[in-house]
């Protein structure tokens, strides 16, 4: 069974894929290893976890604007997210890095939504039709 939000576009497109939620931000120039998409920064609560074909559920990015050319260097090395989710509003780092990238980019969830997702429970970003879907099962 799918429960489905609406939200609002910022980078059009559709990704599917596991998600990978965290209440932290992140920095994509220092934290993550941009040829392996593991995040690398031991404190963060992600530490250890790979971007790769995921839904990054995150609040937003921390750090320059050089973070946004970090976001593509993922998607060039084939390791970036399927789609991000940002639980606030999207900062202008992610924004310009998911535009650069063509990976799409959503904020403006419909309230609740942070109740009914977890990691590991299979996610649908429909950037285009503002819907995010998301799978009652984990895997």
């Amino acid at each position: 069974m799918n429960t489905c939000f609406k939200c609002r576009k910022i980078v059009g497109g559709y990704g599917i894929g596991n998600a990978l939620l965290t209440e932290e931000r992140i920095n994509f120039l220092s934290m993550i290893d941009t040829e392996k998409g593991i995040i690398e920064d031991p404190h963060h609560q992600l530490s250890g976890s790979s971007v790769k074909g995921a839904v990054l559920v995150f609040p937003g990015a921390i750090g320059s604007s050089v973070g946004a050319y970090a976001i593509y260097s993922l998607k060039v090395n084939g390791v970036a997210p399927a789609a991000i989710i940002s639980t606030n509003k999207a900062d202008i780092t992610t924004a310009s890095g998911c535009a650069i990238s063509n990976i799409p980019l959503v904020d403006t969830l419909d309230n609740g939504s942070s109740f009914s997702m977890r990691s590991g429970m299979e996610v649908k970003v429909d950037a285009d039709s503002k819907t995010v879907c998301v799978t009652n099962r984990t895997f």
